[in-house]
This record gives C-alpha cells, structure tokens and sequence, in this order.
C-alpha cells in the first residue's frame, strides 16, 4: 500500500474515531459525570483507533508493544495543537475562536508519521501474506 492510501486511511479512521467517541461521550453522559464520560469515551475510542489503525490503515498485526506506544500518536497531536494554538493566538494574533482548528490541521501529518513509526515499527508484521509467502502459481 502506498503512503498516500495510509494518508486517506488515516483520516478515515480520524473521522471514525472522532464520531466514536463523541457518541460514547454523550450515551455515557446518561449515567456519569461529563469529565468520567470524557475520560471513557476518549479511552474506548482511543482503543478502537488503535486497531483500526493496526487492521485498517497499516495492514499490520496489532501487538503488546505498539498498543502501549500508541497513546503516542495522542501526545504528540496534543503537544502540537497546543503549541499551535498558542504560537497562532499569543505571537502571530490569529483568531482564538479558529486557531484550534489551523493547528489541529498542522498537527495532522505529525500524528500520521508518530502512528507510522509505531505501527510500521520493528516488529512488522503484515497481516496480508508478504510477496515471498504467497504460493506459486501452478505451473
């Protein structure tokens, strides 16, 4: 698969995850507090976007080692966002009520090449058979 088709993967799969956790958050919101609905919804979804992303963007076996990295991809999305937000607002006086949004755009393809690197990392392993294990053709 090329980069570009993980790329439309993986802001599928952002939209998937996006509409996932909100609608846990507000069926939550029926039996919990806003900040415990948050916090679940935002940890179930983060789960699910882990193997979407696994299964579905990367083709790759999920494993222990790339589910503990994988709130990295989280991180690095927040670290970058924030930053935005606060370079756009504080030094190049953008609009507070959109910068959110420019930021959230910029941190698009850093979070994409964190996931890449933990999900393509060391121990890859395709779940589609690799050219080499593929039976020959009969002759």
């Amino acid at each position: 698969m090329t980069v570009r088709g993980q790329i439309v993967r993986f802001a599928l799969v952002g939209v998937v995850n996006t509409g996932t956790y909100y609608g846990l958050y507000l069926a939550l919101l029926t039996v919990l507090p806003y900040v415990a609905a948050h916090v679940v919804a935002f940890l179930l979804s983060m789960v699910g976007s882990f193997f979407l992303t696994s299964y579905f963007t990367y083709r790759t076996r999920p494993t222990w080692r790339k589910f503990l990295l994988f709130p990295l991809t989280n991180a690095a999305n927040f670290v970058v966002t924030t930053s935005g937000v606060y370079l756009l607002v504080d030094v190049f006086r953008f609009e507070r009520t959109y910068a959110p949004l420019i930021a959230a755009a910029a941190a698009i393809p850093i979070t994409f090449a964190v996931s890449r690197v933990i999900m393509l990392g060391p121990d890859r392993r395709s779940v589609e058979p690799a050219p080499e294990e593929e039976p020959a053709p009969a002759g």
